[in-house]
């Protein structure tokens, strides 16, 4: 039977809703979990009158529990209903919240680290790339990009909630995390379980962008059933075997590693305190400058890689570059630092836009959440060690210049390996875009 094509010809089409859950799910649980868990550090570490390292160790706990859950995740997400998979995900992160206002000694963060790590994982990895892939064969690095930017937006908006909360009283922590439990369960399950979907056939149509390809293709009949047909590409099992899955591979961690600059570009700021006090002073600023970069760079970086992702990844990396030489040359001038600071923001939102794209161009779309899942392991993993990586070479006799050395080469690295994973795509793979 012919599938409803209407709603694809210049009207409403289901997949807008698909992209609006998207956008509640990054927006909600993953920058509640994620983007907003900075400002319980140093309440919840007073509090409890411990350093703040024993602490902030969940977050550690929390990424290995991700690394260890996106295989997993993947395999349910391409055998099973996404409804139930994202609903439970959800819910395990609003349930941890309350977990996390429940603690009554510092151990037990740890345990429910784990509990939202494993209910994070497949939010922020899997779900957007996963959906807009299988909704979408047109503006798909767009929508990708626009739904990931509402991490970096959700923090700009939860942040000073939890913030004020926080500071009502002497367990404000506590009451900030019970909010932010029911701001995920409240406003993500609806669309879990009751707009989502898996793949345009649930709801008898086409994918977005269907009806265009049927137009190039000038044979109406046929292209509509190409659109229809299995998706093409490789397994993970083969892709694995590949040279280009361990250059993506290779890109994930890299891309990954340099993203976590970002968090010390404040404290980079504050080391001018006794030379250039204006500077120091604005540390705050300068990390909002980067995180604006961040949230306009995924949608930039998804719309330049709907052309060609090549071209997306050389963009992402020379803005980035530009951004790492602003601050390391010119941190006398604020506007240059700001500049700079933003620039990087845009290198900074590669590692949840370009890495997916690449996998898709790579090894197109028939298993693409399995073999997604096995590169964001390595992201995930990168995530726990990062930091402490770079808080070594910051207090190491090479300082900030040899962090943001470390940067450029980092990102000379990550250009190269997504030239290489794009040159020795296998052919089984009809990616496009490259």
């Amino acid at each position: 039977m012919a599938r409803n094509n209407a709603t694809t010809r210049g009207g409403f089409h289901y997949a807008y809703l698909i992209v609006l859950s998207c956008i509640v799910i990054t927006c909600l649980p993953c920058s509640l979990v994620l983007s907003c868990a900075g400002i319980f550090f140093t309440p919840v570490s007073e509090f409890f009158g411990v350093p703040k390292a024993s602490f902030t160790l969940y977050f550690s706990v929390l990424n290995l529990a991700m690394m260890a859950t996106l295989p997993v995740a993947g395999k349910l997400l391409a055998a099973q209903d996404s409804r139930v998979v994202l609903s439970v995900a959800t819910a395990l992160c609003g349930l941890g919240m309350f977990g996390m206002a429940s603690c009554q000694q510092i151990w037990q963060f740890y345990l429910v680290g784990v509990v939202l790590g494993i209910g994070v994982a497949p939010l922020i990895y899997l779900a957007v790339p996963t959906l807009i892939n299988a909704w979408c064969v047109k503006r798909v690095g767009f929508f990708v990009g626009l739904c990931m930017a509402f991490t970096g937006i959700g923090g700009v908006i939860f942040n000073p909630l939890g913030t004020s909360i926080i500071q009502s009283s002497p367990e404000g922590w506590r009451q900030a995390y019970l909010v932010f439990g029911i701001i995920i369960l409240v406003g993500t399950l609806p669309f879990t379980l009751f707009v989502v979907r898996g793949k345009p056939a649930d709801k008898g149509l086409l994918p977005y962008g269907a009806d265009e390809v049927e137009a190039a293709d000038g044979t109406g009949t046929s292209a509509g059933a190409d659109a229809t047909a299995p998706a093409k590409g490789v397994s993970a099992a083969d892709a694995m075997h590949t040279p280009a899955f361990w250059a993506i591979v290779a890109f994930c961690g890299l891309i990954t590693l340099n993203q976590t600059v970002y968090q010390f570009l404040s404290s980079y700021a504050l080391s001018f305190s006794d030379s250039l006090p204006q500077i120091a002073a604005a540390s705050g600023i300068v990390a909002s400058a980067a995180m604006a970069g961040q949230a306009i760079g995924k949608v930039f970086l998804g719309s330049v890689s709907d052309r060609s992702v090549r071209l997306g990844a050389v963009c992402g990396i020379a803005v980035g570059a530009v951004g790492v030489l602003l601050m390391w040359g010119m941190p006398s001038v604020l506007a240059l630092l700001l500049v700079g600071a933003f620039c990087f923001g845009v290198v900074y939102a590669m590692t949840t836009v370009e890495t997916p794209l690449l996998v898709r161009s790579v090894f197109g779309s028939a298993d693409y959440a399995n073999i997604y899942s096995r590169v964001s392991m390595v992201g995930s993993l990168m995530s726990a060690v990062a930091a402490v990586f770079w808080s070594l070479v910051i207090d190491s006799a090479g300082g900030y210049g040899l962090m943001f050395a470390l940067s450029l080469v980092c990102m000379a690295a990550c250009l190269a390996l997504a030239i290489y994973a794009l040159a020795h795509a296998p052919k089984e793979s009809a990616g496009s875009g490259r």
